[in-house]
C-alpha cells in the first residue's frame, strides 16, 4: 500500500500535522478557500502562471465539491445543494430516463454530471448501480466524469459485465496502472475513485481485479486478465522490507486484512481457474500456505482456514468433473505422459497426489476418482487378482510369505523377467514386506521360547558347559567362565540381526532417496528409528559384554590350568559370578534391558499395516490420534503432577523413620507415591505421622485429598473426554480418514525400489549394481562440468523444471488441454449453479427498473411520434388549397 505524503496549509498555519496522516480524505484537501501554490502536486501545472494555475484550482474545487464527498455527506449540512437540473438529471439517471439523460447533456452544456444526491452518489454511480447501460454510456461521453473508479468497483460487485466493459473503455483506463492501483494507491488529487473519512463502500486495499475475484465473477475475472490485471501475492509474513514494517507500524490491522483480502482473490475458484496455467498445483500450494499462515496469526485464524479449505474444495472439484483416465491422470500427475526414470514404464508420476498427502488433503486423496486410479497400480501386473475374493488372496498372501526366499532369489537373477515384474507389483512388495516382518516378529517369540516355562538356571547357579549343551549331559569344561556361556550369540540372535541390519540399510536408502526434511515428516520413520536405534544399541552393549569375557577367558586358559582352588584377579573372578551378583551397569543387563524395549516397539510396528484393512484402519488411526491426545494431556499432567510432589516432600521430608512408611519422605518416594495414588495402589496412611504432628498430618491429608480429586476426577475424566472426542471425529468421518491412510500406505510402495524385502536387500543385485554403477558416472560428468543437461531433463521429468513451459513439449500441451476441459466445466457448472437459485429481492428490483427504463423510453418515442404527426398535419393544412 502506497502511503502518499499530503501538504495543505489553511490560513498561515505553517505546517500540517504529522500525526494527522489518517485524515487524508480529498474532502479535506478541496473544500479551502483557494488553491495556493504551495497545495499543488509537482509537476502537474507546468507551463502555467501562478494566477493561471490557482484560477483552475478554484474551478476544479467548485465543480467536483460534491462529487468528492462520501457517505457522510448524509449526515451533515451541505455546503451546497444541488439545483434543480442536477437534481432531475440524478433522477433521470437513477430511474434510467435515457431520453431526459441524453437531452440534458445535449443542450445544457455547463451542466454539472458530478452532482451527488444525499448519499453522495452521483449521476454515473446511480445508472450503475441501477443496472442502466445506456445511460452509463452517454455519461461516459463527457470528459469531466468523476469517480469512473467507484463505478468499475460498483459494477464489479453487481455482476454487470456489459456495464463493466462500458466503463473499461473509458479513457482512464489507457493507463494500466488504474486496474492493478486499490484507492488506497491512487493519487489523493485524483477524481477517479471517491475518498471520504467515514468509508466508502469498497475496503482501500482492494482492486478491481480483487472484487472480482470475491464476487466469483468469471467473466469479469477474464476481461481484467486479459487487461493485464493481476493480483500481486502478499508478501511473507515475516518479510523485514520497508514497505512491510511501515505499515505494520503505521496501521498493523490495516495491513492484515489488506492481507486477507489478496488472499480472499488467490483462493476464489474464479482467479484460480482463469490466471493459472496449473491451477492444481497453485490451488494446492496456496491451500498449504493459507494453512501455515493460519497458525502464524492466530486471530485470523478463522479467515485463513476458510480460505485454506476453498482451495482445497476446488481442487476436489476440478477431480469430480473428470470423465477419463487420462483426465485423472492428469489433475494426479501434472502430466499426462512422462517417461520419468525414476518410476515404472507406463505408470503416472502422481507428483501432485504426493502433494496433496503430504499436505493432507484428504478429500482429494479419497475421492472416488483418485481411489480408482490408486486401486489400479496397487494390482499393477497381477491381472485377475483384484476381483478375487477375500479368501483367494489370503492365499496368495500365504504362498508368498512360504516362498519368500525362492521368489527374492527369482528377482534377485532376472529381474526383467514375468516373475521380476510380478514383485514389483505394489502389492506383491506390500505382501513380500509384511511376510518378512512377520517372520521378524516370530524370531523374536522364539527367540525366548527356551523360557516359556520358567528358566532351569536360576539366577544364583552358575554352570561351566558351553552354550547348547547344557542338557546334554556332556563333561564340563572346568576352565570355561560362567559369562562365556551366557554371552554369545545364539543362531536365533544371529537371525535377528541380520534382520535388524536389513532394516537399517533399508531406512538409509530411504533417507537417501527421500531426503531428511522428507524422512522426518512421517511419524512412523521415528519409531523404526527409535526402535533399529534400540536394537543397535542393545546388540552394541550385548557384543561388549562378549569381549570382556572373551578377554578374561583367554587370561584363564593363558595362566591357569584348572579353576578350583584357584584365586583369580577381582576382574576375572567377576565373570564367574552368578546373575544376581553383576552390577547393574553390566552391559550384559543393559542390552537385555534395551532388548526388551525393542522387542515391545517391534511389535507396535504392526499397526502401519492395518489401515491397509477397512475394519482395522479406522482404529489404527483413532489409535494416533489418541496418542496425540495424550502428549497435549501431559502438559497439564505433569505441571500438576510436580505441584504435588514437590510439596509432599517439602512436608514430609523431615519426618524419615517417624512415619508409618516412608512415603514423600524423599523425592523418589514422593513420585511413586503419588503416581501409583492415581491407580488407586496407594494408602491413606502414607500420610499419617507417629509423634502426633497434627497439624502437619492434617496439611498432608488435605493436599493428598485435593490430588486425587484433581488427578482422578478432572483430569483422567477431561483426558478421557479428548479421547472420545477425538475417537468421534474419526468415526464421523471414517471413511475418507481410513481411505487417506490407506493412499499413504499405498503410495509408499508405489516407488520404483525397494522390492527385496528384508534380510533379502543386504544382497546386491545386479539391478542395484547397475544403477549404481550409473550414479557414479553421472556423478564423474557431473563434477567433469558434463551433467548440466542430464540434470535439466531429470527436473523437466519431474514436472519441476524451470526451462519446460506450456506448450514446450507434446506432455505439456496434452496437460494444457486437458486443463482447459476441466477448467470449462467446472465455470459452466459454477454458472449453472448460480442461475439455479432462486430469484432474489435484488433481481426483483432489477427487473422493476428495467420495466421504469422502457417506460421512459416509450413515453419518449410517443412524443416523438406525437411531435412528427403535428408537423404531418401541419404540412397538410400548408398545403390543402383554400375552398
Amino acid at each position: 500500500m502506497n502511503h502518499r505524503q499530503t501538504a495543505a496549509h489553511n490560513d498561515g498555519s505553517p505546517t500540517c500535522n504529522a500525526n494527522n496522516r489518517r485524515a487524508r480524505s480529498r474532502d479535506n484537501l478541496l473544500m479551502y478557500d483557494d488553491f495556493g501554490e504551495e497545495n499543488c502536486c509537482p509537476g502537474r501545472c507546468l507551463g502555467h502562471t501562478n494566477s493561471e494555475r490557482q484560477l483552475m484550482a478554484r474551478i476544479t474545487a467548485v465543480k467536483r465539491r460534491q462529487a468528492l464527498r462520501g457517505p457522510a455527506y448524509m449526515f451533515s449540512a451541505p455546503s451546497t445543494s444541488p439545483s434543480e437540473a442536477e437534481q432531475r438529471f440524478l433522477e433521470a439517471a437513477e430511474y434510467g430516463n435515457i431520453p431526459e439523460v441524453r437531452r440534458m447533456l445535449l443542450h445544457m452544456p455547463n451542466l454539472n454530471v458530478n452532482a451527488v444526491d444525499y448519499m453522495g452518489q452521483n449521476a454515473l454511480q446511480l445508472a450503475v448501480g441501477n443496472e442502466h447501460l445506456e445511460v452509463t454510456e452517454l455519461l461516459l461521453g463527457r470528459a469531466e466524469l468523476a469517480r469512473v473508479g467507484d463505478a468499475l468497483l460498483l459494477a464489479i460487485s453487481k455482476g454487470y459485465v456489459r456495464i463493466t466493459e462500458a466503463l473499461l473503455g473509458h479513457p482512464s483506463f489507457r493507463d494500466a496502472h488504474r486496474l492493478t492501483a486499490s484507492p488506497a494507491q491512487a493519487d489523493m488529487l485524483d477524481d477517479f475513485y471517491a475518498y471520504d473519512e467515514d468509508g466508502t463502500r469498497f475496503s482501500q486495499d482492494v482492486t478491481p481485479v480483487i472484487l472480482a475475484a470475491h464476487c466469483q465473477e468469471y467473466e469479469i475475472v477474464h476481461i481484467l486478465l486479459g487487461k493485464g490485471a493481476r493480483i500481486d501475492p502478499p508478501h511473507d509474513y515475516f518479510c523485514g522490507c520497508d514497505s512491510c514494517n511501515y505499515q505494520q507500524q503505521f496501521d498493523s490491522f490495516s495491513h492484515s486484512r489488506s492481507r486477507i483480502n489478496a488472499y480472499r482473490g488467490l483462493a476464489s475458484p474464479a482467479y484460480l481457474s482463469l490466471s493459472n496455467e496449473d491451477p492444481v498445483l497453485a490451488a494446492l500450494e496456496l491451500s498449504n500456505e493459507l494453512a501455515v499462515l493460519a497458525n502464524i496469526e492466530k486471530e485470523f485464524k478463522n479467515d485463513y482456514c476458510r480460505l485454506s479449505s476453498q482451495c482445497k474444495d476446488y481442487v476436489v472439484g476440478l477431480l469430480d468433473l473428470c470423465r477419463s483416465t487420462e483426465e485423472v491422470e492428469a489433475i494426479l500427475s501434472g502430466e499426462t505422459d512422462c517417461d520419468e526414470s525414476y518410476v515404472s514404464p507406463g505408470r503416472p508420476s502422481l507428483t501432485r497426489l504426493k502433494l496433496a498427502i503430504k499436505y493432507e488433503l484428504k478429500k482429494f486423496v479419497a475421492h472416488p476418482n483418485c481411489q480408482q486410479q490408486l486401486l489400479s497400480i496397487w494390482y499393477e501386473n497381477l491381472p485377475g487378482l483384484r476381483q478375487q475374493t477375500t479368501a483367494v488372496k489370503l492365499l496368495v498372501v500365504l504362498g508368498v510369505a512360504v516362498g519368500l526366499p525362492g521368489l527374492a532369489l527369482a528377482y534377485w537373477v532376472a529381474p526383467c523377467s514375468r516373475v521380476g515384474k510380478v514383485m514389483r507389483s505394489p502389492f506383491m512388495k506390500f505382501v513380500a514386506h509384511a511376510s518378512s516382518f512377520t517372520i521378524f516378529l516370530c524370531l523374536l517369540v522364539l527367540n525366548a521360547a527356551d523360557r516359556f516355562g520358567g528358566t532351569t538356571l536360576l539366577a544364583n547357579m552358575t554352570h561351566h558347559q558351553h552354550p547348547g549343551k547344557l542338557n546334554s549331559g556332556l563333561e564340563t569344561d572346568p576352565l570355561l567362565l560362567y559369562r562365556m556361556t551366557t554371552t554369545p550369540f545364539t543362531w536365533m540372535e544371529i537371525l535377528i540381526i541380520c534382520w535388524v541390519i536389513g532394516m537399517i540399510w533399508a531406512e538409509v536408502k530411504e533417507i537417501w532417496s527421500q531426503g531428511p526434511g522428507e524422512y522426518l515428516l512421517e511419524p512412523w520413520n521415528f519409531l523404526d528409528f527409535g526402535m533399529l536405534a534400540i536394537f543397535l544399541a542393545s546388540f552394541t552393549c550385548r557384543f561388549s559384554a562378549l569381549k570382556h569375557a572373551e578377554l578374561a577367558q583367554t587370561y584363564v586358559h593363558t595362566h591357569y590350568t584348572a579353576l578350583i582352588n584357584v584365586t583369580l584377579p577381582p576382574e576375572i573372578h567377576y565373570f564367574t559370578l552368578a546373575r544376581i551378583y553383576w552390577l547393574p551397569s553390566d552391559p550384559q543387563l543393559v542390552s537385555e534391558g534395551l532388548y526388551a524395549i525393542a522387542v515391545v516397539l517391534s511389535f507396535s510396528r504392526i499397526a502401519y499395516i492395518l489401515p491397509a484393512n477397512e475394519s482395522f484402519g479406522p482404529l489404527q488411526i483413532s489409535l494416533g490420534r489418541t496418542v496425540k491426545d495424550i502428549f497435549k494431556f501431559m502438559v497439564i499432567f505433569i505441571l500438576v503432577f510436580l505441584a504435588f510432589m514437590i510439596g509432599m516432600f517439602n512436608l514430609y521430608s523431615y519426618y524419615l523413620g517417624a512415619k508409618q512408611n516412608d512415603a514423600f519422605t524423599t523425592l523418589e518416594e514422593s513420585f511413586k507415591t503419588l503416581f501409583w495414588a492415581i491407580f488407586g495402589l496407594s494408602e491413606v496412611r502414607s500420610v499419617v505421622i507417629n509423634n502426633g504432628h497434627k497439624f502437619i498430618e492434617n496439611i498432608g491429608y488435605v493436599l493428598y485429598g485435593v490430588y486425587n480429586v484433581t488427578m482422578v476426577i478432572v483430569l483422567l475424566n477431561m483426558l478421557i473426554a479428548m479421547i472420545n472426542s477425538s475417537f468421534q471425529e474419526i468415526e464421523d468421518d471414517a471413511d475418507v480418514e481410513w481411505k487417506f491412510a490407506r493412499a499413504k500406505l499405498w503410495f509408499s510402495y508405489f516407488e520404483e525400489g525397494r522390492t527385496l524385502p528384508v534380510p533379502f536387500n543386504l544382497v546386491p543385485s545386479p539391478k542395484a549394481t547397475l544403477g549404481l554403477a550409473t550414479g557414479i558416472k553421472s556423478l564423474l560428468q557431473h563434477v567433469a562440468g558434463h551433467g548440466v543437461g542430464t540434470d535439466g531433463a531429470q527436473l523437466n521429468q519431474l514436472g519441476e523444471g524451470t526451462s519446460s513451459g506450456y506448450g514446450g513439449s507434446t506432455s505439456r500441451t496434452r496437460y494444457q488441454k486437458i486443463m482447459k476441459r476441466l477448467i470449462k466445466r467446472y465455470i459452466i457448472k459454477a454458472q449453472a449453479d448460480r442461475d439455479s437459485d432462486e430469484i432474489t429481492e435484488g433481481e426483483l428490483k432489477e427487473i422493476k427498473q428495467d420495466i421504469s427504463s422502457l417506460r421512459y423510453e416509450l413515453l419518449e418515442e410517443k412524443s416523438q411520434n406525437m411531435e412528427t404527426l403535428e408537423g404531418v398535419l401541419k404540412r397538410l393544412e400548408i398545403n390543402s388549397p383554400s375552398p
